[in-house]
């Protein structure tokens, strides 16, 4: 457990790597960017599939159909966290593909408000991002280390895009520091939370359902928010190498570790 809420940790708290990018204006390269998020979410998408999905279906008591069945509930939740408070960051859909301008484009008196509710959106969408690592951790070590450096890698342009807006409002390195701060022990909380549910109940059939939740929560953040954001930064198939790439990288380590 311990071992689990320090990698949910170090994965939450990779958005201060991208904050410190955005204060000190050294910002990675789009296409870069656009590769290593096409990389996280192809890691995520073949772990979800061959391994949470595949391990919760084999669980006596769950099997196909309710394995499916918590699959797409997992997809549900995530989908309605998403429309109830949605998170745009990056100006996924005002900029053309190609550019990589995080300046957000409104009045003075309205960018301080624009910067925290970015702030609260991701840190709200980071809940489920933590209980993930850490359900995938008590079931496997490595398979939990490899969600955790993938979760990572999303969470660098959030920290980015969370502290350029807060200091273009309000001008202060400290505050844009400290919300991109908070926005990843928002999935500290997550987890946190997830293993004060889970712990007191915790069966191989309730790991089996969790597994199937948790895998497609990490399908849909790919399709919906990573992949979609790494391809508004590089319009060639960067991002989808990147996937590629992830997928093949894990396959790799899946069977090797195996």
């Amino acid at each position: 457990m311990w071992i689990a809420l320090l990698l949910v940790s170090g994965a939450g708290l990779s958005t201060t790597i991208g904050s410190l990018f955005g204060l000190l204006l050294k910002k990675p390269g789009p296409k870069f960017m656009s590769f290593t998020l096409g990389f996280s979410a192809g890691i995520l998408i073949l772990t979800a599939f061959v391994e949470l999905l595949g391990k919760a279906i084999k669980t006596e008591g769950v099997g196909f159909f309710w394995g499916h069945v918590a699959f797409f509930a997992g997809m549900a939740a995530y989908l309605l966290i998403d429309f109830l408070l949605p998170h745009d960051y990056m100006n996924q859909h005002d900029h053309a593909p190609g550019t990589y301008d995080l300046r957000v484009e409104q009045s003075p008196k309205d960018l301080r408000r624009t910067g925290l509710l970015l702030a609260l959106g991701i840190s709200v969408h980071n809940f489920p991002e933590g209980m993930a690592t850490l359900a995938a951790t008590l079931e496997d070590l490595n398979l939990g280390i490899a969600i955790a450096v993938a979760i990572a890698i999303h969470n660098i342009p959030e920290g980015l895009a969370i502290s350029a807006s807060v200091y273009e409002a309000q001008g202060s390195q400290r505050r844009a520091f400290l919300w991109s701060f908070l926005s990843g022990v928002s999935e500290i909380a997550g987890a946190a939370l997830g293993a004060a549910i889970l712990l007191p109940f915790l069966s191989e059939r309730i790991m089996g359902f969790s597994l199937a939740v948790v895998a497609g929560t990490m399908v849909l953040i790919s399709i919906d928010e990573i992949i979609p954001t790494a391809k508004n930064l590089a319009s060639q198939h960067i991002p989808i190498v990147g996937v590629i790439s992830g997928m093949i990288v894990m396959m790799l380590s899946l069977w090797t570790l195996g």
